[in-house]
């Protein structure tokens, strides 16, 4: 599928009071990224496989409490650097989906660090926008942590 059939990116925008090499050990720690990866806070993270390397696999599963099996994403990282950016592609295992791609990119504020994130290549503005909640209230998640 050639880039002219994909809808419009999402960009998602917050800033965090802590310094970027700690939001970036949020994004890439399993400790710490099984505290906030999830839709809601009621949700868990019982899945977080990282392969945390160029050409290395993640698999990322979030889990409702009223669902018997979580949602898990999974993809490929494609950029990775240290406290700065993180480039993979992301796809939902076991249900019918694209894959699509995630930029993460962390900006040191002083003494604080926004987050911007940047996910391409939806198939239509209804898949987008699902994402678009999806990542909002991760970053409300995120924001609860203590990092």
């Amino acid at each position: 599928m050639d880039a002219a059939t994909f809808t419009e990116a999402l960009v998602v925008k917050r800033t965090f009071p802590t310094s970027c090499d700690r939001v970036f050990r949020a994004w890439t720690n399993p400790k710490f990224l099984t505290q906030w990866f999830h839709a809601s806070q009621d949700w868990t993270t019982p899945i977080c496989e990282l392969d945390l390397r160029v050409g290395g696999r993640y698999r990322i599963g979030m889990r409702n409490p009223n669902a018997d099996a979580p949602y898990v994403a999974t993809g490929l990282y494609r950029e990775i650097v240290e406290n700065e950016k993180l480039v993979f592609t992301w796809e939902w295992e076991g249900r019918e989906s694209n894959e699509m791609l995630v930029t993460v990119l962390f900006h040191d504020r002083g003494h604080s660090t926004e987050v911007e994130l940047i996910h391409e290549r939806f198939l239509d503005s209804e898949q987008r926008d699902k994402h678009r909640e999806g990542w909002e209230e991760l970053f409300v998640q995120l924001s609860k942590v203590e990092l």
